[in-house]
């Protein structure tokens, strides 16, 4: 077959699909009629919110179908044909499938059938769109003894979605799905997924994928709520579209600082003072403070109430104490209970001395009362204080006086009084998050750092001052930089343990992080999670994780890293400068730079002067050709080349500065470069050195 007859083969077939996604769209467009019919009328009704809320999430699915609607067709060795994509459409009235949903099961063939495992499957055709418009195809085949067309090539969509220009926003790559992914995408466990993979490996993009199948295939998590929960509002805005183009627009994406609403964490730690945070001896400390704040007094405390003295003894308020704490309750919940048992005490006294008038031998009365057995004038302002409205005849002797309801308006009557809540709350009193963390760090509540948070959020717990939501399903990115103390934060929103973990241990820059999967989950789910493991780098070409291979070697000898499914030809790069000239030296390097998003990764301490050498913003800004962040900051992005600024200070800034420089090494997805003041490091001097 010769190159014009593969190219008029290709535009026959490219024919056929442009027709048949016309009609899947002529379909789209119908349903969106009625979809904004529905909202009308929802609205017009009454304004049902409810009903409002179902169409106009009908018409977010819709319109998030928009690109990319069909993206692949099985031909199956039974003749049919089943064409995938972002959501199932059918006519009316048919059972059949115009386009099946990519999590239904028949569509997983779409990323699993292999030519020596083709399940039925003859072959696999990925189709390409430009809005409407079909303009690629890409067949394999999987029954090698079939005809077909010799110019569609298998990899070409995988790797034209790898070596893509990057836009600054992360795409879905629901049409380039790879087995071993779309194993851990539909994994069955209801449990804690832990999905380790090192750089490249598409983590990310397979546990936001999962989300969308979770969705699917488990309809009560919509009413329940999934959180995703990642390293910084950077990475969160950089993951922003891809929930939405997959049609999911209801889950909540949040950092662990944002999950303490109201105070503002303003203050950065030392990286030691921070890993001491982070420990989990730290929930020990903070349930001992709460518990010391209940003081029983040494001696009895009186206390005045409407002309009377009701006294608070060190045996009454001990016991009262031991109840309260006995119902297992937080702390402010425990004190309304430790409050009542007290004032059930005060209000029998005082009922017992107002309805006996005791007498001395020579007449007199020694309680206050009158030798007639009239009640005092003490009585009296005490009753009335509880809302009782004595009759003339309810002066006359010695009797019981007060009903039950009677009785209830004395307590609330001691409940309110300042006198008794003031003593009350002596022996037990109030507390408020920021307070209790305040007195144990010792440190002032006008600001706070991200490794205060979950600490704030223990004492909350603890004292039962406590609004946060709870969500069915929770997925944690870059979860190898949570502290002990941040794990149990995100436990407490999670209490059925359904969990999606996605990290690489060998890029835990946090010295508060992980080192171990099973340390850090034991305490919360015991042996009950599982590990699966993603071993390919679609990302990171040959070139760069080789320049990688001493780092590694060095303080990780026994991790071995992804396998990087491509090449691209281009050797990562050093050059020596000095310190004073480093700023001038990124920055000429910079205005050269032409092909794809740069990212200037950079210790700190760089920061500063680079931003006023490149006229960038200090705070990392995706939407630009050229980012400059930090090494933390550029934890789980991607860009088309790196210039790594100063690599001795990122490896000695923090003590685990090596695997800071690791990840910024393995971000880019053709070229990298390294910029060094002084001699290189050690563990990057076999890189190819250019000379000025």
């Amino acid at each position: 077959m010769t190159g014009s007859d593969i190219d008029r083969e290709i535009g026959r077939e490219i024919d056929i699909e442009q027709r048949y996604v016309a009609d899947l769209y002529a379909r789209v467009d119908a349903l969106r009629v009625v979809a904004a019919a529905g909202v009308l009328a929802a609205k017009r009704a009454d304004g049902d919110r409810d009903a409002v809320a179902v169409w106009q999430a009908e018409v977010a699915r819709l319109d998030a179908a928009e690109q990319g609607l069909c993206f692949g067709r099985l031909d199956m060795h039974d003749g049919r044909r089943i064409y995938i994509g972002r959501l199932g459409l059918f006519r009316d009235g048919d059972a059949e499938p115009l386009l099946v949903d990519w999590r239904v099961p028949v569509a997983r063939l779409f990323y699993t059938a292999t030519a020596t495992a083709p399940h039925g499957v003859r072959r696999r055709r990925r189709i390409t769109m430009r809005g409407r418009a079909v303009v690629a195809l890409n067949d394999e085949l999987l029954d090698l003894n079939s005809a077909g067309s010799g110019g569609l090539v298998g990899e070409a969509a995988l790797l034209a979605a790898v070596t893509a220009e990057r836009t600054g926003r992360m795409s879905d790559v629901v049409t380039t799905l790879q087995a071993e992914q779309d194993r851990i995408v539909r994994h069955e466990t209801s449990g804690v997924l832990v999905v380790q993979g090192g750089p490249g490996t598409g983590k990310t993009a397979v546990a936001l994928h999962r989300v969308a199948y979770l969705l699917y295939t488990r309809p009560h998590l919509r009413t329940r709520g999934v959180l995703v929960v990642g390293p910084s509002r950077v990475f969160l805005d950089y993951i922003g579209q891809v929930l939405p183009g997959l049609g999911e627009n209801s889950v909540v994406t949040a950092t662990i600082a944002d999950l303490w609403p109201g105070n503002e964490t303003s203050r950065v730690e030392p990286s030691e003072t921070a890993e001491l945070k982070g420990r989990a001896v730290m929930a020990d400390r903070l349930a001992a403070a709460v518990r010391s704040r209940v003081q029983a007094p040494d001696d009895p405390v009186e206390v005045e109430f409407e002309g009377q003295v009701v006294r608070l003894d060190q045996r009454t308020c001990g016991r009262a104490v031991r109840k309260a704490r006995r119902a297992g309750l937080p702390h402010n919940q425990a004190r309304l209970a430790f409050q009542r048992e007290i004032v059930d005490v005060l209000a029998r006294r005082l009922i017992e001395d107002m309805e006996a008038v005791v007498l001395t031998d020579s007449g007199e009365a020694i309680d206050g009362g009158s030798p007639d057995g009239r009640l005092s004038e003490a009585d009296l302002r005490a009753l009335a204080a509880a809302g009782v409205v004595l009759g003339q005849d309810d002066h006359d002797g010695p009797r019981a006086l007060l009903d039950e309801t009677d009785r209830n308006g004395l307590r609330d009557s001691l409940l309110a009084d300042t006198g008794v809540q003031a003593a009350l709350d002596g022996v037990w009193p109030p507390l408020t998050p920021e307070e209790v963390v305040s007195d144990l760090l010792g440190e002032p509540t006008d600001g706070w750092s991200a490794a205060d948070v979950p600490l704030l959020d223990e004492a909350a717990a603890l004292i039962g001052f406590d609004d946060r939501a709870v969500f069915g399903h929770v997925v944690i990115d870059e979860a190898q930089e949570l502290s002990e103390m941040a794990w149990r934060m995100l436990m407490r929103r999670c209490p059925t343990r359904s969990m999606t973990i996605v990290g690489d241990l060998t890029q835990t820059g946090d010295p508060a992080g992980a080192t171990s999967w099973d340390r850090v989950l034991r305490p919360h789910v015991r042996d009950r999670w599982h590990l699966a493991r993603l071993t390919v780098n679609y990302r990171t070409p040959a070139e760069i994780m080789a320049a990688t291979t001493d780092l590694l070697a060095a303080h990780h000898p026994a991790t071995p890293p992804p396998q990087s499914v491509r090449s691209t030809g281009q050797t990562p790069w050093r050059t020596r400068t000095i310190p004073a000239d480093l700023p001038t030296v990124i920055a000429h390097l910079a205005s050269t730079h032409t092909d794809g998003q740069l990212a200037i990764i950079a210790p700190t301490i760089h920061i500063r002067p680079l931003s006023t050498a490149l006229s960038l913003p200090t705070q990392p800004d995706l939407t630009h050709k050229v980012v400059l962040l930090t090494p933390d900051q550029a934890k789980g992005l991607e860009f088309d080349s790196v210039l790594i600024a100063d690599p001795t200070t990122i490896l000695s800034a923090a003590p685990l500065g090596h695997n800071d420089l690791y990840v910024a090494m393995t971000r880019a997805t053709h070229l990298l470069g390294i910029v060094h003041p002084g001699p290189p490091p050690t563990e990057l001097s076999a890189i190819r050195e250019l000379r000025p």
